[in-house]
């Protein structure tokens, strides 16, 4: 109860120094609509195996593992990518990640060349655990079809796939 009463103050006082000072609100109300229309850009797809792919600029994209493989996996202690300049097509095996727990291979979600693997993961593979969407990515990739992306399942099928789904 007390923090909710200072915690009402604090937003009371913040409310007055705003009015107080449109610019401060104008400034805010501007990041606030950058921020959400970057946010809104960030398109992420799921694969029925967990992978996800992002894309970045125009046929180029980024993938790594899901938050859930990454739980299931246990803590990542080797990891194994693609170079770069590999071609991969939908759903090949192109990697590996290994726990202390189990080993489970990389699929690839998209067709496409290898530009870049994340040479940070190979050294500290604990980054899939700790930051599979940001630092812990596995491999960016040229888009060779990018239907195949659209195809994909979003955030909120991937969501009703892992709730429906007894074996995933």
């Amino acid at each position: 109860m007390v923090f909710i009463t200072k915690f009402a103050r604090f937003g009371a006082q913040a409310a007055r120094q705003l009015r107080a000072k449109p610019q401060l609100l104008t400034a805010a109300s501007q990041w606030r609509s950058f921020h959400v229309s970057c946010m809104l850009d960030a398109e992420r797809r799921y694969t029925d195996k967990h992978e996800w792919v992002e894309l970045l600029e125009s046929n180029k994209a980024i993938v790594g593992i899901s938050s859930y493989a990454q739980e299931a996996l246990g803590d990542v202690v080797f990891a194994q990518l693609p170079d770069p300049g590999t071609e991969l097509k939908q759903d090949d095996e192109c990697g590996a990640l290994e726990s202390v727990k189990a080993a489970s291979e990389v699929y690839s979600p998209v067709s496409g060349k290898v530009t870049e693997k994340n040479a940070q993961v190979e050294d500290s593979p604990a980054l899939v655990n700790t930051s599979c969407y940001e630092k812990g990515w596995l491999f960016k990739v040229d888009l060779k079809n990018p239907d195949e992306f659209k195809k994909l399942m979003t955030e909120e099928q991937y969501k009703t796939f892992l709730s429906s789904s007894a074996d995933h």
